[in-house]
Parts: C-alpha cells; sequence; structure tokens
C-alpha cells in the first residue's frame, strides 16, 4: 500500500521541540487522583466508591524522579503497584546484556508482581520514565482485598489466563511477523495508550523513545528498527524529536500491523 497524501513534516532545521509534560517533585496524589485513578485500573474498575476507599486505604503512595527504579529483575516480588501520575519504563536485560524497554505503562496501569500470582520474583525491571508518582498495595493487604472483593479476584484470574495466552501469541508470532509488522504494532500500542491527537501534525506520543527502546517493545533490533523508521520519516508516514514521536499516517500503520501492506 503506498504511502497517502498528506502535509509534510517539516524540515530537519525547522522541526519542533515538543515539550513533555512532568509532575514536579516532591508531589503528593491527592485522595481524588488517587480514586480516579483506581477507579480505572483493570483490578478496580467498576467498584463503588467505598470499596474503593477501602483499597485505597491499604495504600502506599510513592515518588519518584525520572529514570529512578522502582524494583529491579530479580528483586522479590511482594506488590503491586499502580501509576497515579507520570510514566513508568518496564524494561529487561537481553542475553548480551544489553537493556531494551518491554512497555509504556500510563496512569490507570497495574504492574509489580508477587508471590500470590505465580511471580516470587520480578522478572523485569520497572524504573520512572519521567516525574512519577505511584500507588503501592503489598501482598498481604492485596489478599484481604481479594477476599473482600470476589469480583476483583475473579478478574486477576482472568488477567492472569490473559498473560498466558498473550505470552504464547508472542511466541508464535516472533517468527511470522516482519520487523515493520512489529515495529507498527508497538507504535499503535502507544498510540492507544498514550497518544494525543494532533490533527495534520498526527497522534502525537510525547514520550523519550530511542530506537533501542522501539526495538524493544517491537521485539527487533535497534539496526532493523532503524532502518525501518528511517524509510518512514523520508515517506511521512512518521516523524520523531529527541522526547517524542507523531504517527502521521495511522490508517498505512494500521495496514502495515495487519500483515496487508
Amino acid at each position: 500500500m503506498a504511502p497517502r497524501d498528506r502535509e509534510q513534516p517539516p524540515a530537519i532545521g525547522s522541526r519542533r521541540t515538543i515539550p513533555l509534560q512532568e509532575i514536579t517533585l516532591p508531589h503528593e496524589c491527592p485522595r481524588p487522583v488517587r480514586l480516579h485513578v483506581l477507579s480505572r485500573a483493570p483490578y478496580f474498575r467498576g467498584l463503588d466508591e467505598a470499596a474503593l476507599d477501602s483499597v485505597d486505604a491499604r495504600m502506599r503512595t510513592r515518588t519518584y524522579l525520572p529514570d529512578e527504579p522502582v524494583y529491579r529483575a530479580g528483586e522479590p516480588a511482594d506488590a503491586l503497584y499502580v501509576v497515579a501520575e507520570g510514566r513508568v519504563r518496564v524494561s529487561q536485560v537481553t542475553a548480551d546484556g544489553a537493556e531494551t524497554v518491554t512497555d509504556v505503562l500510563v496512569p490507570g496501569e497495574l504492574f509489580g508482581a508477587m508471590g500470590t500470582l505465580g511471580e516470587p520474583s520480578h522478572l523485569q525491571s520497572a524504573s520512572a520514565l519521567v516525574g512519577l508518582c505511584v500507588m503501592r498495595i503489598g501482598q498481604g493487604d492485596f489478599r484481604q482485598v481479594l477476599l473482600e472483593q470476589p469480583g476483583v479476584a475473579l478478574r486477576v484470574l482472568d488477567d492472569v489466563a490473559a498473560r498466558l495466552a498473550r505470552a504464547h501469541t508472542d511466541i508464535g508470532g516472533q517468527g511470522t511477523e516482519t520487523v515493520p509488522q512489529r515495529v507498527a504494532r508497538a507504535l499503535l500500542r502507544l498510540a492507544d495508550k498514550l497518544g494525543e491527537d494532533r490533527g495534520p501534525r498526527g497522534v502525537m506520543l510525547e514520550v523519550p523513545l530511542s530506537r533501542a527502546d522501539l526495538a524493544g517493545l517491537a521485539r527487533s533490533t535497534p539496526e532493523s528498527v532503524s532502518r525501518v523508521m528511517s524509510r518512514w520519516k523520508k515517506d511521512g508516514i512518521v516523524d520523531s524529536g529527541r522526547r517524542w514521536t507523531s504517527l502521521l499516517d495511522r490508517p498505512f500503520l494500521e495496514e502495515v500491523a495487519a500483515g496487508r501492506s
């Protein structure tokens, strides 16, 4: 599928700078923010205010500076976290010792691990991508929530099953999908999470995303991803700067992700 006619991105010499929105630290997550975030979190969605208050009472908030670790791979896992404000970088170290990003989390998303969910230690690392405020609940308190809220327990079971299914799909898909397919899927996932529609300027991803980071998300190599992104920039499919990426032709990327281009 050939790229569509579109407004051309600015020339390299005139490329704009897009400020990344960050919270100012030290920062406290007030109760209205905490309850709103909990109501969006997959495990707690649908709970009434009293139930959310009960969950909130068992949580502790903490802020992190950009690049500060929340936890590292291999450390004991005994808590779940909810992103309240900011963004989280989830990463893992490859066989050759390079750290690659596997996900970027936004407010309302859950992360972490615990023995209760079959993960006694962290398999990946998590750190603040920008200034970050998270809510943390320990294993004992989380078990109490499961006893009090059967609906939450059912969602946890569904989530564990879905993770297993995704793991099998990822393993099978890596051998059949092309690099452009995987890059397009990674960009579209990020767009669904944190993209902002800027009209003719495309869907803006205000996140510092290196080629190595995108390679981790796409399960490819930085060299392969760089070739794909360079070609798409030349064709006006995407544009990017040091701390932002813009999807100028989302329909084209959707075609590529579906294997139709």
